[in-house]
């Protein structure tokens, strides 16, 4: 187990920071803010998706924070999404970071013969982050699906 039993301020801030961009990421999909989840983006951001966490190569890769907007317009197929941010590991140095944080998204859908059902995706999220006048951003963001479940959902 690892001691903290001294931080420096600037430290704890950073890791600070870097926590609540990884939330505000997951605030802005659950309310379909695509605007403000690009904000949370370098401008020459790198954005690949691999729906199998074992595959070696990608199954999308995008380049460009304008290039990331059709995928975060995609959760509007959703009638409601929820994504619980779980535990998370950051490594600093200096105006550049790096981390993995966990994730579990549920995606509730309603079919044409109005069957409610739930996908439940966990997710581990490998990032690159970056400081850039004072402020965290992705420059790198490599969302990793571990598996999923789909189901029937009551209300």
């Amino acid at each position: 187990m690892s001691s903290h039993s001294s931080v420096p301020p600037q430290q704890a801030a950073d890791r600070l920071a870097i926590r609540e961009l990884i939330d505000a990421y997951a605030h802005c999909a659950d309310r379909r803010d695509a605007r403000g989840q690009m904000a949370l983006f370098t401008e020459d951001t790198r954005f690949l998706v691999f729906m199998d966490a074992t595959a070696a190569e990608p199954t999308q890769e995008l380049h460009g924070r304008e290039a990331l907007a059709p995928v975060f317009d995609n959760l509007n197929t959703y009638q409601a999404t929820t994504h619980f941010n779980g535990q998370s590991t950051v490594s600093l140095d200096g105006e550049r970071a790096s981390g993995e944080s966990y994730c579990l998204a549920h995606h509730l859908s309603f079919g044409a013969d109005g069957e409610r059902t739930i996908m439940i995706a966990s997710i581990r999220y490998l990032d690159e982050f970056v400081k850039q006048d004072g402020e965290w951003y992705f420059a790198e963001r490599r969302l990793m699906v571990d598996w999923t479940e789909t189901r029937p959902c009551a209300p």
